[in-house]
């Protein structure tokens, strides 16, 4: 018999996660959006099944349900629960990357049919909208996933199975322990790095050749500044608490780092960057984060005709996705750099070799 499953918010995370479970046997996937042009883009590319506009009468036909939008909207949907009327089982999960406010949603629902298990798979992209679904987006990726009084172990065992054809790599959490860990490691982050962003756009005021040097190193930890603002608005407003506490943590950091480079303390100083040298060498660079992580290489090319495009063209032969390219050096006359990045481990070594072997001379940093 077949089961079938809802996806209820067609964007980048649930198309993926369409695109993931699509072919498993037994399953009739179906879709809810309130954007109709996801609708009709998912229902176009066979992404799934069947597409809805109302979430009431979706979720009624479901085994399984899985809520793939904002976090707001998601309480919104758990609170319609309220007002159907359910005769068969139903699990229902999410993929918010703010768990608080949607289990305390999930608490207040009535149905003794409905199971909710919190979920949250680590993994997403700079890019948005159910057009740039990948089926392989959660692969090797922390897939977090938070049972309630309301779940049974049989519950977890379902939804896990269903969520296997992602490949991630599951973990139970409690969900205040999910929300103050993700606020360290992927929330606090995109704030710092959307505050480095402000403060150079004020000193290009003053020095207005800021933009044309803002590349290198400042890209790289400003890159995640380029993300959805209104996602990471109403993730900064539900995880309000836990951001504002890290933001008290992190000036008294910087009153700590103000007070040893206003005194001189060269040893200190030495000693707090090496410290932070060890904690993040010592990071697990194979696993894929709350912050989409890219395997880069640097090419060395030559200025003429064509040079790039030869070297995308080789790694094309040999089906290899590039995610990001970028120019970093090319000077008339003078070898230049390339940074290729791609999405996983595999995809950067095989491309190494593929330029290597083609004398092309290449870096990749570990």
């Amino acid at each position: 018999m077949k089961q079938t499953v809802l996806i209820a918010g067609l964007g980048l995370i649930g198309g993926s996660l369409a695109l993931s479970i699509r072919e498993t046997e037994d399953i009739r996937l179906i879709g809810f959006d309130s954007n109709y042009s996801s609708l009709e883009y998912a229902k176009m590319n066979k992404i799934v099944d069947d597409v809805y506009s109302d979430f009431g009468e979706a979720v009624v036909q479901a085994d399984i349900c899985i809520l793939a939008a904002p976090v707001s909207v998601t309480v919104e949907l758990i609170h319609q629960l309220n007002h159907l009327s359910f005769t068969n089982p139903l699990i229902i999960t999410d993929v918010g990357s703010v768990k608080g406010p949607i289990m305390e949603a999930a608490n207040q629902i009535k149905s003794e049919n409905i199971a909710f298990i919190g979920g949250h798979p680590m993994a997403g992209s700079h890019k948005k909208g159910i057009q740039a679904a990948k089926k392989n987006l959660f692969e090797n990726a922390i897939y977090v996933l938070s049972p309630t009084t309301s779940s049974s172990e049989e519950d977890l065992e379902k939804l896990q199975a269903l969520l296997t054809p992602t490949k991630s790599k599951f973990l139970i959490l409690e969900p205040d322990e999910h929300d103050e860990m993700t606020s360290v490691i992927s929330h606090f982050p995109h704030l710092i790095a959307s505050s480095l962003v402000h403060q150079a756009r004020k000193w290009q005021t003053t020095h207005p050749y800021i933009p044309k040097l803002a590349a290198g190193g400042f890209r790289d930890i400003t890159r995640i500044a380029s993300s959805n603002p209104l996602m990471w608005r109403d993730i900064f407003f539900q995880n309000r608490s836990k951001i504002s506490r890290l933001l008290a943590d992190w000036i008294e950091e910087m009153m700590h780092l103000k007070t040893l480079i206003d005194a001189g303390e060269k040893s200190q100083i030495q000693e707090y960057l090496e410290q932070a040298r060890e904690y993040r060498d010592g990071l697990d660079s194979r696993k894929q984060g709350a912050i989409p992580s890219y395997y880069d290489i640097y090419v060395d090319i030559f200025d003429q005709q064509g040079a790039i495009l030869k070297v995308i063209e080789l790694l094309a032969k040999h089906d290899i996705s590039i995610k990001n390219i970028e120019i970093l050096e090319i000077r008339e006359g003078i070898t230049g750099v390339l940074r290729l990045s791609f999405q996983n481990k595999n995809d950067q070594e095989l491309s190494q070799a593929v330029l290597t072997k083609s004398r092309y001379d290449t870096v990749i940093e570990e």
